[in-house]
């Protein structure tokens, strides 16, 4: 199996399982899910980000509007950054059960820097969903795909698979450094998971996609 590197994880990518547009305005690379019934967010940047992500949904031709829903693949501080002031945009919360001890992990420390602004997350306005219930609710907005459990990173991280398309794995260490972690069980496991789907692109939040050949 080999990885290549691509220099972009598809501006628009038209896939017959997926449609997605890959938004970077800043540190982290986030995707919107085009769904036939509502759209979903996967991932911000840092808090503060805000009005960059208007700049660069604009860019794409997206509204907040077109955002159902916001799914972090982790609670950590580059990756959800903006949801609470998406929330009061209107946009609903996607919560996977998994992660609902980690919601707050990060108010700490935005709270270092009141220049931010930041208010915490209220997962009490959340849907809150199971790995196993995902495929069904991402099908009723008309997205194909589903998500599964990668835990390796951090307890509460999950990826968004597509059949035979593409992967957003958020901060799972690249396959590559299964050479280098030999005894690294949880990430292999992570890997072993992602690749059951076959997927032929994956999409990082740190780093360029790579597509998989056989």
């Amino acid at each position: 199996m080999a990885f290549n590197r691509l220099d972009i994880c598809g501006e628009w990518y038209n896939h017959e399982v997926m449609r997605y547009t890959t938004l970077r305005y800043g540190n982290t690379n986030t995707f919107f899910l085009h769904g036939d019934n509502g759209g979903i967010l996967v991932d911000t940047d840092y808090a503060g980000t805000l009005p960059m992500f208007f700049k660069a949904i604009k860019e794409h031709g997206i509204t907040v509007r077109d955002i159902k829903y916001v799914l972090a693949t982790h609670y950590h501080p580059d990756h959800m950054g903006l949801i609470s002031e998406l929330m009061e945009l209107g946009v609903g919360l996607l919560l996977v059960d998994t992660q609902a001890g980690s919601v707050h992990y990060p108010d700490e420390i935005f709270a270092r820097d009141p220049r931010l602004h930041y208010k915490p997350v209220d997962e009490s306005k959340a849907v809150v969903i199971s790995a196993s219930e995902s495929k069904s609710f991402l099908n009723e907005l008309g997205i194909d795909g589903e998500v599964i459990l990668t835990p390796s990173h951090s307890p509460d991280s999950i990826s968004v698979v597509q059949k035979e398309g593409v992967c957003m794995v958020g901060d799972l260490e690249p396959y590559e450094y299964l050479v280098g972690y030999q005894n690294n069980e949880a990430l292999k496991e992570d890997w072993d998971k992602v690749l059951s789907y076959r997927p032929k692109m994956i999409c990082y939040a740190h780093a360029n996609a790579k597509s998989i050949s056989s």
